[in-house]
């Protein structure tokens, strides 16, 4: 396939994929930026077509992060809790990663999480996650939290650990924690609605 006939189907992807999104905040950027980039496409013009093109993989990558940010778990009683934010990875043309996250505290505890999706990294994740050698190399245990495959990795003697859970294998979350009790670890992870996130299109 030459190089134009690509930048076509890209434009009739990018087409399909917006015609799937629901209408949110942002939505009509993204609408402007599609139409420009077919616009510029149609003139020949198919470096401003790449770059319109790429910006509104970006804005619909942001959205998505900002959808991700729901699924953050609230603060334990007791705990505070930062304003949940999220970013997305360059916009090449192929994607990037999209994350959300969240930092947590108490006193000198502290828990950051972070759902990630998109990534490059799954394929190795997922490898990690079908051999159970792998998974507990480095001290890890595998469990199931709320019906979901963890890797599990606590210090008592240090107070700090890291789950991590792959869902629907799409997205990968992490929720690492320093001076923290490991059944506080395993709360907020439970506080994760993994079912309503294997759903997110």
């Amino acid at each position: 396939m030459s190089k134009w006939n690509m930048i076509k189907v890209w434009c009739c992807a990018f087409l399909a994929v917006f015609l799937l999104i629901p209408a949110f905040a942002g939505a009509d950027d993204v609408t402007d930026s599609i139409n420009e980039g077919l616009k510029s496409y149609q003139k020949g013009e198919h470096g401003s077509a790449v770059e319109s093109l790429n910006y509104a993989v970006q804005l619909i990558q942001q959205m998505k992060g900002e959808g991700l940010e729901a699924f953050l778990p609230e603060p334990l009683s007791g705990w505070t809790a930062e304003p949940a934010s999220s970013q997305a990875s360059g916009g090449a043309m192929m994607g990037g990663a999209v994350a959300a996250s969240r930092a947590y505290s108490k006193d000198s505890s502290s828990v950051d999480i972070q759902i990630i999706t998109d990534s490059p990294m799954m394929q190795g994740v997922m490898m990690m996650f079908s051999n159970p050698m792998f998974a507990t190399a480095d001290g890890g245990k595998l469990e199931k939290i709320n019906g979901e495959k963890a890797i599990v990795k606590y210090d008592a003697a240090n107070r700090e650990g890291e789950i991590q859970l792959v869902v629907a294998n799409r997205f990968f979350i992490v929720i690492d924690g320093s001076d923290v009790s490991k059944d506080d670890l395993k709360s907020y992870a439970q506080g994760i609605d993994f079912k309503k996130l294997a759903t997110v299109p």
